[in-house]
């Protein structure tokens, strides 16, 4: 399709890579970018956690519910498929592209009634700290989900450092979306991710003059 980029970090669609289909109940992370007056038509989802995480531009959401909004950077979408929902995203910009990260989270229920939260947060809340984007009870004005995980957010620069402690019984995955961090020692530029269980302390340094990292964590599935 010449009208979007998009890479995966799980098996998706035709790519399939055995070896990372999944990470716990995190299934997908794609990373797309929507060219200018471009986007995906109606199409239907059921029992699954969708999240969107706009990185910039914006995007025009609407969905069988009723429902219609922007989804700007900063925000957070949360759309329960459950039973069966029909929606479409679409970049009604004339000139810019919009990038964002479509996140799929396998819901603890299957069957749920579907539903939709959007919030924003703005891109300073995130800034050299982490900022709790979603949560099994909405709590700290997170949006919620079906599902025993946290998603925290941050952007740090250049030099900056932040930690995170990872509780016993617990697993993670980062996601860096934009710019270059060191994880642990470990570089990782945009578009990489690493999984980790039980790990105690995660250490994160900025390498770049801005990078911004998502963490999820989840169930020690292992």
């Amino acid at each position: 399709m010449d009208w979007l980029t998009s890479f995966h970090t799980f098996s998706f669609g035709d790519y399939q890579d055995p070896k990372h289909h999944s990470f716990g109940h995190l299934r997908v992370i794609n990373d797309d970018i929507i060219k200018a007056n471009s986007g995906f038509g109606t199409h239907s989802h059921h029992d699954m956690e969708i999240i969107t995480l706009v990185l910039s531009g914006q995007l025009e959401h609407k969905d069988s519910l009723g429902n219609g909004s922007l989804i700007h950077a900063g925000d957070v979408q949360r759309m329960t498929a459950g039973t069966g929902i029909r929606h479409s995203e679409f970049n009604p910009s004339q000139t810019q592209d919009v990038h964002l990260l479509q996140v799929w989270i396998v819901p603890h229920t299957k069957g749920l009634t579907p539903s939709y939260e959007q919030k924003s947060f703005g891109e300073t809340a995130q800034a050299g700290a982490w900022c709790l984007l979603a949560s099994d009870d909405g709590r700290d004005t997170s949006v919620k989900v079906h599902q025993d995980l946290r998603l925290w957010g941050t952007q740090l620069v250049k030099a900056e450092t932040l930690n995170y402690s990872l509780e016993q019984g617990r697993a993670v995955w980062l996601h860096v979306a934009t710019g270059e961090v060191e994880i642990n020692g470990e570089q990782l530029r945009a578009g990489g991710g690493i999984g980790l269980v039980e790990t105690g302390s995660i250490a994160l340094k900025g390498l770049v003059d801005t990078s911004q990292v998502f963490l999820f964590d989840l169930q020690n599935f292992q």
